[in-house]
């Protein structure tokens, strides 16, 4: 096996609190023109930034707001933008703060109370926001954010500093590593779905995905590490691994196969990738084709849920291949990953596997139940699910 190894840390002034500035160089779209998303890919130049990250692991990026939304906040707010006001430990200019420090989209329960306490007509938000109408109240606030109370509500009246009392501090995001350190010693890649829809006759953004799609080029894309343990490669690089990604979830896939490649592993590598249609949401299908001639994607399957009347997901794909995962899992000791979408894909890719170990090792529901958990204690079946 060839010794190409990641570069070595050093010591770094970057820190959590102080990401690394770093430097978007390429924003490409991957999905078609007819395709329902916007999937993008990102490469950001990481040149003299002295961290590291695994494959598996996440990097933090640090997003700034959206300067349209900014106005409207301070034209709904009769603010000029170069008050004064407590950010981040210091004093900066209301809209800097509005920008960097704030997030200016999701209504706190604490805005939201101060709204009932200031605006002349807001009897229904106040009968919401009693303990007893929870639900109630997350259906009423569903694709609503702060500019909308602030324009229904012109009555509720709050100086700079108020209004910046009554928010959260603006989180980064977490996005999965699509790219391994071997192969670009310099950069990290993502794939992201951009968000934007509409609601409420206003179009909504993704802090976080349309600060990457429309400004990050004008900017420095603050970016750093952050380690996920639990989801990295077999320590053995002969280890068969089988990997579930459907949609974006096949960031980590991308970089699991760039770094196996780099490192001359030899264990057997197959991927299960699903979208919607094969046309214009097949991401990273070059790079997956290469992978291929190249004998480091042993096997391929794709789901396309739209392309066909009824709908196939990756969980289908799986059974369909029922025997061979068995084979591999029990015969050749293989790990099993799955990234993405926590609420219904991981689930039901769960529910998949758990069938599998039960009809193809001839077990009964319990003991194919403590055999996939076993795979879990063991650490061959790994989930990042988000």
């Amino acid at each position: 096996m060839s010794e190409v190894t990641a570069p070595a840390k050093s010591a770094s002034p970057w820190t959590r609190s102080n990401p690394f500035p770093g430097k978007l160089v390429v924003n490409r779209r991957l999905s078609g023109p007819e395709s329902e998303k916007d999937t993008r890919h990102f490469e950001v130049d990481l040149t003299d930034w002295g961290l590291s990250f695994e494959v598996g692991d996440s990097v933090a990026v640090y997003p700034t707001n959206d300067p349209a939304l900014i106005d409207e906040i301070l034209h709904a707010l009769g603010a000029k933008g170069n008050e004064p006001v407590t950010a981040a430990k210091t004093q900066k200019s209301f809209r800097d703060a509005l920008l960097k420090d704030f997030s200016i989209t999701q209504p706190t329960p604490k805005f939201l109370r101060a709204i009932t306490e200031r605006a002349k007509s807001s009897n229904l938000l106040k009968d919401l926001l009693h303990a007893s109408r929870k639900e109630d109240l997350e259906r009423y606030l569903w694709g609503m954010e702060v500019i909308d109370f602030l324009s229904e509500h012109p009555s509720a009246k709050f100086t700079p500093e108020e209004f910046v009392a009554l928010l959260t501090k603006l989180q980064p995001r977490l996005y999965s590593v699509a790219s391994s350190l071997r192969a670009f010693p310099e950069q990290v890649h993502f794939i992201v779905d951009v968000i934007r829809y509409e609601s409420h006759g206003r179009e909504r953004k993704g802090v976080a995905s349309t600060f990457l799609a429309e400004r990050a080029d004008k900017a420095a894309v603050p970016v750093y590490p952050s380690s996920a343990k639990h989801f990295h490669l077999p320590e053995n690089p002969d280890t068969p691994i089988i990997m579930i990604g459907p949609g974006t979830g096949v960031a980590p896939f991308r970089a699991f196969l760039q770094d196996r490649q780099a490192v001359g592993a030899k264990g057997k590598n197959w991927l299960f990738f699903g979208a919607q249609r094969e046309s214009c949401d097949y991401a990273y299908r070059e790079d997956f084709d290469r992978f291929k001639r190249d004998g480091i994607l042993t096997r391929l399957d794709c789901a396309w849920s739209r392309d066909q009347a009824h709908k196939i997901y990756v969980q289908h794909k799986m059974l369909e291949h029922a025997v061979e995962i068995w084979k591999w899992l029990e015969g050749e000791g293989a790990h099993f990953f799955v990234c993405g979408d926590a609420r219904r894909m991981a689930k039901d890719v769960d529910a998949a596997l758990r069938k599998i170990v039960q009809e193809h090792g001839g077990k009964d529901v319990e003991s194919a139940n403590e055999y996939v958990e076993k795979l879990k204690s063991e650490k061959r079946y790994k989930r990042d699910v988000y």
